[in-house]
């Protein structure tokens, strides 16, 4: 995987970021969701440095490599402000002070919080199968809570600790023919690691507590992206079903925005990465 492209932990103030990097050009960070790695990927990031982009590829706070503090009662140190003032930091220390910023399902909800907390450093942004975390949240049904229970039940103290590292293998699943053989092993190693079980689940904590509240505040100031931005989704997936056209809910935080839906299901880098490659690069050249 990543063939020509650097690999290094960069320390920033409170964790240690695991990145891979290479290609020349504009810069792009990519942000990975939830339980992937960096490693998700590996098709799309060769693909975009060979579409005249440098490529920024870290594992978020706690996921995969990368390592972040213990966790706090209010969730702070696991919040999507935290691990967007690591992309921030990640990003400087590599000599890109602004760049383009794509990301995905956990990765999209930083995505939200580093351009309403970053202006300055972000030109343009792609969020992927995501809403603001704060607009799921208000529109909480029986469908979606029965779709999307595991956000509820990972919000519990310790049980899913304790349900998930009795059996990784049986709690999460993954194909290496539709993943590839070297991002599936990588996956699975992290996901059999009970301090990024516990990192991971620290993400949907402050999800329903200190990121939702962060959200929130930015809406009763009246804050917006200030950049173009791009939506896109997986019409096999159940945001559309959900939620009929999701750019009308984006259309709220970010003046400038278009988007479309990709035929392929939740995993898209990994499942159609010609067309989220298309689709990312002809976007961020803009």
């Amino acid at each position: 995987m990543f063939e020509g492209f650097h690999s290094r932990s960069i320390e920033v103030e409170d964790a240690s970021i695991f990145t891979r990097y290479g290609g020349a050009g504009p810069p792009v960070a990519l942000l990975h969701g939830h339980p992937r790695t960096s490693a998700t990927w590996h098709r799309v990031a060769p693909a975009l440095v060979h579409r005249g982009f440098t490529v920024v590829c870290p594992d978020l706070r706690g996921y995969g490599q990368s390592r972040g503090p213990a966790p706090t009662p209010g969730h702070e140190a696991h919040s999507k402000r935290a691990v967007a003032g690591d992309v921030v930091s990640v990003m400087r220390s590599l000599g890109h002070h602004r760049f383009l910023l794509a990301g995905h399902d956990r990765g999209g909800a930083v995505a939200l919080r580093l351009a309403l907390d970053h202006p300055e450093a972000v030109s343009r942004i792609a969020v992927l199968d995501c809403l603001p975390i704060s607009e799921h949240l208000s529109r909480v049904t029986a469908k979606f809570a029965t779709q999307w229970w595991h956000w509820f039940f990972f919000a519990q103290p310790d049980i899913p600790e304790r349900v998930i590292n009795a059996d990784p293998d049986g709690w999460y699943h993954g194909d290496p023919d539709s993943m590839g053989q070297e991002n599936h092993d990588e996956w699975r190693e992290a996901v059999r690691n009970p301090g990024v079980v516990r990192a991971m689940l620290e993400d949907y904590r402050a999800g329903l507590t200190v990121d939702r509240g962060h959200e929130e505040s930015d809406r009763r100031a009246g804050k917006q992206i200030r950049c173009p931005a791009l939506v896109l989704w997986s019409l096999r997936d159940d945001l559309e079903d959900l939620y009929g056209d999701p750019l009308g809910i984006w259309r709220d935080w970010a003046p400038d925005v278009r988007g479309h839906g990709i035929d392929s299901g939740h995993h898209v880098a990994e499942e159609a990465p010609d067309a989220l490659t298309d689709a990312l690069a002809d976007f961020f050249h803009g």
